[in-house]
């Protein structure tokens, strides 16, 4: 996989730094649905455990770059297994998570860089299909890197 210099795989001393750098995404996201008044902090000791144990089983990749007094940027690639139909031939289905940037690294690539790397990696998955969710700010990387709309209208329903 041609990667930039800068960008590796991250390892299980990054689980404290991608936790902060996830926690600084829903910050930058805000609302009630990223940051709910009733949410604590537990959701971090979850997703430390899955930072943790998913890359391990082979069905997440986590790419980041370094930044000196920690991590500047981090892309979180995962595959789920769906129903194959006419439009996903075999199910497999790459999804992109927490691709965030920390404020003082921004505007230097690394977003790029990681996103070229995951990208490399689901062909290498042979999924039929890459989804992301992006942010205002993150849509012109996207698309720039071949991503289109969805043709599916998003809906979501908490118990």
């Amino acid at each position: 996989m041609a990667q930039h210099t800068g960008v590796r795989p991250a390892t299980e001393d990054d689980v404290a730094e991608l936790v902060r750098l996830r926690a600084l995404l829903f910050e930058t996201l805000g609302g009630d649905y990223f940051n709910p008044a009733s949410g604590d902090g537990a959701w971090r000791d979850a997703l430390a455990v899955v930072l943790k144990e998913r890359p391990a089983d082979g069905t997440m990749r986590i790419l980041v770059v370094d930044g000196g007094d920690g991590l500047a940027a981090c892309g979180i690639g995962s595959v789920e297994t769906r129903l194959p139909g006419p439009h996903l031939r075999n199910g497999r289905v790459g999804l992109v998570i927490g691709m965030v940037t920390d404020p003082a690294h921004r505007r230097r690539g690394h977003g790029r860089a990681i996103m070229r790397g995951l990208l490399d990696w689901f062909r290498d998955q042979d999924v039929a299909r890459v989804d992301l969710y992006a942010s205002h700010d993150g849509a012109p990387l996207y698309r720039e890197l071949g991503f289109v709309d969805h043709p599916d209208p998003a809906l979501y329903w908490r118990p």
